[in-house]
């Protein structure tokens, strides 16, 4: 009969433990650090360096792995600043082409794609340290060397966590070393405005730009093929951003559905008749 009683508090008593690990475990509501994060990365910065854009000389990738983790490792997750990353914004720094920004909202893979790994363009994510982080989820623990791989705290639970810094950072960064004819591409079609606020672009990339070294801001507002017209050159969001740049005397342009865009969103919707190309 005692036996009969024990084995079912002692099931009980497993499956408590193991739900209290795993609560344990995964501290945070995020994603856990990216399996390999380490190899991935180091492997990033020479693919960089050596294929993607040569033309930024040699770079330590080691060294720059190491001032990287150094950032967050041993450190609350919630308490990571931007300027945490400054050393490794130093030794990964480099030029960036005069009228070849392209800033961006709400459409990241897009940009990805028109940019063409800076061959067209180059947005935040095709410089070496913006290459180095995109798609990638990091974070450290508090008085532990080693990564989290369960967890990581969300913008929500805390907007200093170790990503969101590290991309405020490099949208500090790369606006100050924009120049000549910058690019703003925009989602017409993004529920909530093309540009939202507050976002990277209106909070860090806007204020840090250099306006010296700043001939004109040429701004994109593009439909997706099968989206909603939301917003336009001229009015909503867009009116908003466009009046903001003017004030602070910058020199604007707006086109909506901006051909080279629109023909690179076709190639995906070849029959919709946004697509139609005129007989020849």
């Amino acid at each position: 009969m005692m036996m009969s009683l024990f084995l079912p508090l002692l099931l009980v008593s497993v499956l408590f433990m193991n739900s209290f690990s795993e609560v344990r475990g995964r501290k945070w509501k995020g994603e856990g650090t990216t399996q390999n994060l380490e190899s991935i990365a180091i492997g990033r910065c020479y693919d960089y360096i050596r294929i993607v854009n040569p033309a930024v000389g040699e770079k330590n990738c080691s060294e720059i792995w190491e001032a990287f983790k150094s950032a967050f490792i041993n450190k609350d997750p919630c308490s990571i600043l931007p300027e945490d990353y400054e050393l490794f914004i130093n030794l990964s720094l480099h030029t960036i082409p005069a009228n070849k920004s392209l800033f961006w909202e709400n459409n990241q893979l897009l940009v990805n794609s028109f940019a063409d790994r800076g061959r067209r363009y180059m947005s935040v994510g095709d410089t070496l340290f913006g290459f180095f982080g995109d798609f990638l989820n990091w974070c450290g623990q508090a008085n532990s060397s080693g990564l989290d791989y369960e967890s990581c705290p969300t913008t929500m639970e805390c907007e200093t966590n170790a990503v969101d810094s590290f991309w405020r950072m490099a949208s500090i960064t790369y606006a100050k070393h924009s120049s000549g004819e910058i690019h703003v591409l925009l989602n017409g079609s993004a529920v909530g405005g093309a540009y939202p606020q507050p976002s990277f672009f209106a909070d860090y990339e806007i204020p840090n730009l250099q306006k010296d070294k700043i001939s004109q801001v040429v701004i994109w507002v593009v439909d997706d093929i099968e989206g909603p017209d939301l917003d336009s050159c001229g009015i909503h969001s867009v009116k908003t951003l466009e009046t903001r740049l003017k004030t602070l005397g910058y020199n604007v342009t707006c086109t909506d559905n901006y051909k080279s865009v629109v023909f690179l969103l076709c190639l995906d919707y070849p029959d919709n008749s946004k697509c139609a190309l005129p007989s020849f």
